[in-house]
């Protein structure tokens, strides 16, 4: 089938307005793509087309997804509404927990099936049930480790998944398999990792003493508590570092020493909020950007947006200045350089 031919059959089934049927289409058992009926005989040795997903490229050597998937997944800003799910009332006793689909979403970007994830700085294993949703989200598991120093969130992780797989069950769905999480200091136990045996790095950064807070509904509470400085807290209790530019030192130190650990031209993806402190906006992103390339051999390749809008918006400032209310993160993603010449 030429070019001209396969525009005819596509007219076949367009409407009267000249909107294209794909829903007839499909119903002759037509496979379309972009607004028109795909003639699979003309698909290039290394194409095949896969039904509801598109054409993929046998050549993709970053993850498993169609040109259609990716094309989607390129976007710089994540505005999917990810639903409290998967024991969501039990892993938010973390403040800084990350929704498992979200994960997901972005492990398929960065990695194929059968690829090892690590997260050095695990929680209550976003990452980790992200990497073992994979496997019913169309794109194949993946195993992961994460790293936590934390007895308390590596209970809850075994617990929520323990919780939910019992939920699965009783629905006649298979179960999420059970990933590893390791307890211990990161900068520790990565030396037991061999090099280049981690296809994707995918972490949220510590950037205050987060095991020291406690979710609150209180809004005093909740806004001393998200935007407090890196700096001793006004109860004297100290955070886990003194400064910014300690912070800023040990994330490059600890991410050149992870990133040995990941394969050349694999990813390194990092979620990282901004901070508003002192009347003044924190661009931490940015400064962590600059300090993680500084130190490892990694190439920064994007900076996306997650906007989360199930974020609580608060009055700040009014009548008098203007403070943002913190409904984003930033998610940087870099590439480990390449050894080969």
């Amino acid at each position: 089938m030429d070019e001209g031919d396969r525009h005819r059959q596509s007219r076949l089934f367009t409407d009267d307005d000249g909107s294209f049927d794909e829903s007839r289409a499909r119903e002759e058992a037509l496979p379309v793509e972009d607004g028109e009926v795909i003639d699979t005989d003309e698909l290039a040795d290394h194409q095949t087309y896969l039904e509801g997903r598109g054409i993929y490229d046998e050549r993709n050597r970053v993850n498993d997804l169609t040109g259609r998937e990716w094309k989607y997944a390129t976007k710089s800003v994540i505005t999917d509404r990810y639903p409290p799910d998967l024991q969501h009332d039990l892993r938010s006793e973390h403040g800084g927990q990350k929704p498992p689909r979200l994960c997901t979403d972005l492990i398929e970007r960065f990695s194929s099936a059968g690829d090892r994830v690590l997260d050095p700085f695990a929680g209550v294993g976003g990452t980790l049930l992200g990497a073992s949703l994979c496997e019913y989200e169309g794109t194949g598991r993946r195993t992961a480790i994460g790293f936590e120093q934390t007895e308390r969130w590596i209970d809850v992780y075994e617990t929520a998944l323990e919780r939910e797989n019992a939920d699965r069950r009783a629905r006649g769905e298979p179960p999420l398999a059970e990933q590893d999480i390791r307890h211990g200091d990161c900068t520790t136990l990565i030396d037991d990792l061999d090099a280049d045996s981690i296809d994707l790095l995918l972490t949220d950064v510590p950037y205050w003493h987060m095991d020291d807070l406690e979710q609150t509904r209180n809004e005093d509470n909740v806004r001393e508590s998200k935007l407090d400085s890196f700096d001793d807290g006004e109860d004297g209790t100290a955070t886990q570092w003194e400064s910014k530019a300690d912070w800023l030192a040990d994330m490059g130190e600890w991410f050149a020493s992870f990133t040995d650990a990941v394969k050349p031209d694999g990813y390194v993806v990092v979620f990282i909020g901004d901070m508003y402190r002192d009347q003044s906006y924190e661009f931490l992103s940015a400064d962590l950007a600059r300090s993680i390339g500084d130190a490892a051999p990694l190439t920064l390749k994007a900076s996306l947006v997650w906007y989360d809008p199930t974020k609580d918006l608060h009055v700040y400032g009014y009548p008098f200045s203007f403070v943002p209310s913190m409904v984003h993160q930033n998610v940087l993603v870099f590439r480990v350089e390449s050894t080969a010449t």
